[in-house]
């Protein structure tokens, strides 16, 4: 584990460790978009860590899917987010937003004006969604006109800049979880006849046109991308054609000098051996579930230059000077992952506190 606490390049920064925290949604949103009055508490006890990722921030109104989950478009936003990169720069660290548009991961319920959802094709996920009346199934979504989708574009260009406006280091597209990037992605979400649909090419269009269009924004050292080749979740099927796509994607992405590409890994380790062989920027590699002993080892093998974790960062404030000393970590409680207050959110013991109690 030793070559995780060595110092990494992530775009035009240095980090100082290997270890990353990944995007996690926590649903503690104000109403209106703006993050919640501990987001940046919460952030900033994190802040130990090389790089944070923060949780998936919608850049409209129509990318909105869950119930409190934050913007980045309106200027309120983007006072919102200042206080938390203020307070993560305050404590060494380095923080990337993560924009998400959920597309069709949505309920009218869950957005303003109780919106219909946006996707590449009116193709419903065929999964339910909590909101404040309980689950309910997600509706079939409106398909994005042609000009809509350029629009979109336009939509993560703002909010790229908003971001950066708010301090963030830089931000990190997603592209993955069955949101609406890997939508246009699957053909089983999206059956398009226009150039943003059919081929291999056109299916990868809108992701590529989203990470170009960030990278003139904001420089493409301040610009991520995550995917997640080969997951099926939500009704996203990526086809026998899926490898070949991420392979012409992920070469269209390296031409741009991106900061780093996120890989949320499935087990196919052919297919990730393959993909960071096509990528010359740094790899992040997410393994969800990898149990501690195993922390460190694509860093050390060289198949990734950081590793990033969601649930085990969440319970562990101090993660980093845990793996250094061996403590034991911090369980995460599974219960209070999504709204709420400070339990479960700001209230995981750090080791000194622990120790005493």
């Amino acid at each position: 584990m030793s070559r995780s606490f060595t110092p990494a390049r992530v775009g035009r920064y240095t980090v100082p460790n290997r270890l990353v925290m990944a995007p996690m949604t926590r649903s503690r949103a104000k109403p209106d978009g703006v993050p919640g009055e501990l987001a940046a508490e919460y952030y900033a006890q994190r802040a130990g860590v090389g790089l944070i990722v923060t949780e998936g921030t919608q850049p409209s109104d129509d990318g909105q899917g869950y119930l409190a989950t934050p913007g980045i478009y309106l200027p309120a936003h983007v006072a919102g987010w200042k206080k938390v990169t203020t307070a993560v720069h305050d404590r060494g660290g380095r923080i990337f937003i993560q924009l998400m548009h959920a597309g069709r991961m949505s309920h009218p319920d869950n957005t303003p004006h109780h919106r219909q959802a946006v996707a590449p094709s009116a193709i419903a996920s065929g999964a339910p969604m909590f909101t404040a009346s309980g689950m309910q199934d997600m509706p079939t979504p409106r398909a994005l006109t042609t000009e809509e989708v350029r629009r979109t574009v336009a939509d993560f260009r703002l909010a790229a800049r908003s971001a950066i406006e708010a301090g963030a280091d830089g931000v990190e597209i997603h592209g993955a979880n069955g949101y609406l990037v890997q939508q246009f992605i699957a053909p089983s979400a999206n059956t398009r006849t226009d150039e943003y649909g059919g081929s291999i090419a056109n299916r990868a269009r809108f992701a590529i046109e989203v990470a170009t269009a960030i990278a003139e924004e904001i420089g493409a050292d301040r610009t991520a991308i995550r995917l997640s080749p080969g997951i099926t979740m939500w009704g996203i099927d990526e086809g026998a054609e899926g490898l070949a796509l991420y392979r012409h994607l992920v070469a269209e992405l390296n031409k741009l000098g991106l900061a780093y590409l996120h890989v949320m890994h499935a087990g196919d380790e052919r297919r990730l051996a393959d993909l960071r062989a096509l990528w010359t920027p740094s790899l992040i590699v997410n393994r969800p579930g990898r149990p501690r002993d195993q922390i460190g080892g694509d860093v050390a093998s060289g198949l990734a230059d950081l590793e990033a974790y969601g649930q085990m960062v969440l319970a562990n404030p101090d993660f980093v000077t845990r793996l250094k000393s061996g403590a034991p970590l911090n369980e995460a409680d599974r219960a209070s992952f999504f709204g709420g207050a400070a339990h479960g959110y700001t209230d995981y013991p750090v080791l000194e506190a622990a120790t005493a109690a």
